[in-house]
């Protein structure tokens, strides 16, 4: 007696989701792994990013210096303008990778999140397939040390949607911490595969056998922001990477710049998007060797970002 197997799912080709888009993912380039070009958190006042022209020179000033490609991972309810995103990338010859996902409460008003709570994976589902400017990243939030209720609702929901889309999942680790319980939740309970986890703001927690850990995990990990002068982890963020690479992990390092106010900005008072290239680039290349720098800025990103897109 022969038993009849399942007919196995057609997998399409990968593809990295822009907001003009989809593109194979060897035409991403040079990548920004983690910025923002547009921001609005009420737990932010008057600090918002809000200036397309700014937005735009942004782009202009991190192509000029070999830049092809930024993820935004500022996620539904803050702000994204996503309608302005494929104007901006046109402009600029940027390829823009757009998200939706949820922040930590604090960040909405609790109404708002009380109206979406409940349909949060059909939320993020039509945000990545059916929207007029489609998502390419599920954006979601820890908190300090620990996952609270909120993060572990929300996550619950990226999952459903990663596994209905197979899109990739973006985690703010807070202050860098919770990495391996993002994962235990995502990975062991709701059974996403840990390379399509990237986990972020690793820097700010530089606990080298954390983040060997997360590697071997086969997480990617993020480390993004040093745009922030009010952290201390740039510094050690050499130290970081070099870690990594020597363990045999330069696979999956990510970098970004992690923009999120606007005095942050290369026009402003801090070093925007263009740092990543002007400024860090030649000392990875210089400390860590041009094969690493590849594998971060270019490689890495591709295989990060890229999908077999499903669509429910």
């Amino acid at each position: 007696m022969t038993t009849r197997q399942a007919p196995r799912e057609r997998l399409t080709p990968a593809a990295v989701r822009t907001v003009l888009g989809d593109i194979p993912p060897e035409e991403l380039g040079v990548c920004d792994a983690h910025d923002h070009l547009f921001f609005a958190s009420p737990a932010l006042p008057g600090q918002e990013l809000d200036d397309a022209g700014a937005a735009l020179a942004e782009l202009d000033a991190f192509a000029a210096l070999g830049g092809r490609a930024v993820v935004q991972w500022t996620p539904w309810g803050l702000g994204p303008r996503a309608g302005e995103l494929p104007g901006l990338s046109r402009r600029s010859g940027v390829h823009v990778v757009s998200a939706t996902g949820l922040h930590q409460a604090r960040h909405y008003d609790p109404d708002e999140l009380r109206r979406v709570h409940g349909g949060l994976a059909g939320l993020f589902v039509r945000e990545l397939t059916a929207a007029p400017v489609r998502a390419g990243l599920i954006k979601v939030a820890g908190a300090y040390h620990r996952l609270d209720d909120h993060a572990r609702h929300v996550m619950a929901a990226a999952a459903e949607a990663h596994h209905a889309t197979d899109a990739p999942i973006g985690v703010h680790l807070e202050a860098g911490t919770a990495a391996m319980d993002v994962l235990d939740l995502l990975c062991r309970t709701h059974g996403v595969p840990p390379h399509r986890v990237i986990l972020g703001h690793l820097h700010r927690f530089p606990d080298a056998r954390i983040h060997r850990e997360a590697a071997e995990a086969g997480a990617f990990l993020a480390f993004d922001g040093p745009s922030r002068a009010h952290h201390a982890g740039d510094w050690r963020l050499l130290d970081c990477l070099e870690a990594l690479a020597g363990a045999g992990h330069s696979h999956r390092i990510l970098l970004g710049g992690d923009t999120v106010t606007a005095a942050a900005r290369s026009g402003a008072d801090g070093p925007g998007m263009p740092f990543l290239l002007g400024g860090l680039r030649p000392r990875i290349e210089r400390e860590l060797g041009p094969g690493v720098a590849s594998a971060i800025f270019v490689e890495n990103p591709a295989r990060a970002f890229a999908a077999h897109w499903r669509r429910p």
